[in-house]
């Protein structure tokens, strides 16, 4: 079954937002209906209340809501991973809560302790595991950064560890720990769309797309130049659309989320403000998404 998945996972994680009405309570039919229209399209997998999901800012009573209504919206087209966290007791009780919302696998983020010692790390990461019976992906992300010798500890100690989710950026590392695990995991970029060409040119097998909210074409599309090993087409794609949003998104703090969702709105599609401690997108940058949108529209 884990192995069955990992194989699947080829090409595209769609990243939904969490949407949310203006009070900042959960908007649960924005969300059924987003994840319907994005589930429709050949994404391999999608994450519900992972980072782009604001999954800190939800309770786990919030989050296992936001599960369990994509789960639905997919109508079983593609496995969902929902996001899980905080530390070992709120980690392994979210891991129930999604498995009981009906997810297939678990995105793992960092604890909230920034150095804890590989034992502990292990500790973490095992309390979570034990108490599902779901696949786990790790997301290494921030002071979650491993050595190849430290990523196979961890698969060695946590067997339902499946799924490695890179968020450093670090190709030269990332690569030396593909080298060493092989295909004991699935390799999965997951720093940014703008990060796709280094992490095609070392043979990853899927990655996850925020721009996935906004347009299906572009992430399909840097997949398919990427599995092609076209970088030609791949670095273009990058180029005329990937990089100026990013730009923008690197304007602000918190701007990852927050410039998605407003350019969802322009594009008439429910996303509602982010909650603090982002922020909405300041006025001075609204022009500037706006042309966004409709460079995106033309696509």
């Amino acid at each position: 079954m884990a192995s069955q998945l990992r194989d699947q996972l080829r090409g595209v994680f769609g990243f939904p937002i969490t949407p949310l009405h203006p009070d900042l309570s959960l908007n649960l039919a924005a969300l059924e209906k987003n994840v319907d229209e994005m589930t429709q399209h050949p994404y391999c997998a999608i994450v519900a209340a992972g980072g782009t999901g604001e999954i800190y800012s939800l309770t786990p009573e919030e989050a296992e809501q936001v599960v369990a209504t994509a789960v639905r919206a997919t109508r079983r087209r593609m496995p969902v991973v929902a996001g899980v966290g905080y530390n070992a007791v709120i980690g392994a009780d979210m891991a129930r809560r999604m498995e009981r919302a009906g997810a297939d696998a678990l995105l793992v983020m960092p604890p909230y302790y920034i150095n804890p010692p590989e034992a502990g790390w292990i500790d973490y990461y095992r309390a979570i595991a034990n108490s599902t019976g779901l696949p786990l992906a790790l997301y290494s992300r921030d002071w979650a950064a491993f050595s190849p010798d430290q990523v196979a500890r961890l698969a060695e100690a946590v067997p339902s560890l499946q799924i490695w989710k890179d968020g450093q950026g670090n190709i030269r590392m990332f690569q030396r720990i593909m080298a060493k695990l092989g295909d004991r995991l699935a390799w999965v970029g997951g720093l940014g769309d703008d990060c796709a060409g280094g992490y095609w040119s070392i043979g990853v097998q899927a990655y996850t797309s925020s721009i996935s909210n906004v347009s299906h074409k572009i992430p399909l599309a840097i997949a398919s130049a990427g599995q092609q090993q076209d970088f030609s087409r791949l670095n273009q794609i990058l180029l005329d659309y990937v990089h100026p949003l990013y730009a923008l998104r690197d304007k602000l703090r918190g701007y990852e989320v927050a410039v998605m969702k407003e350019m969802m709105e322009l594009m008439g599609i429910t996303a509602g403000p982010p909650r603090p401690p982002l922020c909405a997108v300041r006025q001075e940058h609204r022009s500037e998404l706006a042309r966004l949108a409709e460079l995106y529209r033309a696509f």
